[in-house]
């Protein structure tokens, strides 16, 4: 995992357990590795790991059960996806009509671009 200076390193663990859990690695009402298991993979303090998890806990993605460990919640999955279509429409594609308009890019190029990639 390569570490963003811009954005706290809690939430670029969330980022990447919600890549997981998108990817089918982490599957819905399955054990995922311990906040240890995971601080030792990405090399980070334990608390760090523990908030990441603490957030992903209030946003209903990961559950814990006492004593065994924390497991994707049955909706997980439908939760990250909203979560990122939200951050996507209100971050990421206002930044790419910027560019498209300072570029003169225009929908029908990205529309032919995604079908080439969608194939």
């Amino acid at each position: 995992m390569i570490y963003e200076t811009d954005k706290p390193l809690y939430l670029q663990i969330v980022d990447y357990a919600c890549e997981q859990i998108l990817l089918g690695i982490w599957k819905p009402e399955e054990r995922v590795p311990s906040v240890r298991e995971l601080s030792v993979t990405l090399t980070v303090n334990l608390n760090t790991v523990a908030r990441s998890f603490d957030f992903l806990q209030d946003k209903q993605v990961l559950f814990q059960k006492r004593g065994i460990g924390y497991f994707v919640e049955k909706e997980g999955l439908k939760r990250i996806r909203d979560m990122y279509k939200i951050e996507f429409f209100q971050k990421d594609l206002p930044n790419l009509f910027k560019k498209m308009q300072k570029l003169n890019v225009s929908i029908e190029e990205i529309v032919l671009e995604y079908k080439k990639c969608s194939t």
